[in-house]
């Protein structure tokens, strides 16, 4: 069967394991059901997801043009302490930054490689741990907004990382870490401002299980649609946001948003 859209981030479904689906306009696909069968990704073109025109995809699915003027690619986006909404500050639109910012996030720890520290916003708990291959993820504070919790990532980046090692989230060497003992560990470390978020009730860990047959012995290649438009492999399984082939390719779907792609199973 054949199939054609624009990609965007794979939409995935809790469970056991993670379900996973890639979505275009008119149709989509069930990405555990083609486990161990051969998939052809064909690249046709770009088109922005947010201007829909036809242009060179920049960053993040945007096109340069939009990109530089678009609300939802702010810096706050990948670095939350800039938020400013709090305040009655606008950054590029101060509607769309209220609505998103001034909302509950939870600044959480995770082990997707080593363990690191992040922040999502409650709405996305656990989709953002699935997106970023997590085998296990705690949640350390909620607080009311964007703000709180961007100078609480930064002041733990001083002590923890905020980064994944991908290379080795891929191929499943996760260092056992007992995320719970560390999060009251962790408690003296947050702002004075996010002290009183602290909930000091048992906190749930979270186990993430990913549909993979088989994880690679080693990673061979990240697959590039602009320099292999053209790419075929048996699909071995789904992590974070990665498609893991037999050959030892992996695919990022979400490096590649705002590409047209056609693809036949």
């Amino acid at each position: 069967m054949q199939y054609e859209g624009v990609l965007t981030k794979m939409q995935t479904e809790a469970g056991s394991p993670i379900q996973y689906y890639l979505v275009f306009e008119n149709s989509f696909l069930n990405m555990n059901q083609l486990l161990g069968k051969d998939i052809d990704i064909n690249f046709m073109g770009f088109q922005c997801l947010n201007c829909n025109k036809k242009k060179k995809i920049y960053r993040q699915g945007f096109c340069y043009d939009c990109f530089y003027s678009s609300a939802s690619a702010g810096d706050w986006i990948m670095r939350p302490e800039l938020s400013t909404a709090h305040l009655g500050i606008a950054d590029r639109d101060l509607e769309y930054e209220t609505k998103v910012q001034l909302q509950p996030h939870v600044v959480y720890l995770a082990a997707a490689s080593d363990m690191k520290v992040g922040v999502t916003r409650k709405t996305q708990v656990p989709t953002r741990w699935i997106d970023q291959g997590a085998s296990w993820a705690a949640p350390l504070v909620e607080v009311p907004n964007r703000y709180l919790a961007g100078i609480t990532e930064v002041a733990l980046k001083g002590h923890f990382s905020d980064k994944i090692n991908w290379k080795k989230m891929l191929l499943n060497e996760v260092n056992e870490i007992d995320l719970l003992s560390k999060r009251n560990e962790i408690r003296s470390l947050l702002p004075e401002e996010v002290q009183q978020y602290f909930d000091t009730t048992p906190e749930k860990l979270y186990t993430l299980d990913y549909p993979v047959l088989q994880y690679p012995k080693k990673v061979s290649a990240s697959l590039n649609l602009t320099t292999t438009p053209n790419y075929a492999g048996k699909l071995a399984g789904i992590k974070g946001q990665y498609l893991l082939f037999v050959d030892g390719t992996v695919f990022n779907v979400r490096s590649y948003e705002g590409f047209v792609v056609q693809i036949n199973v």
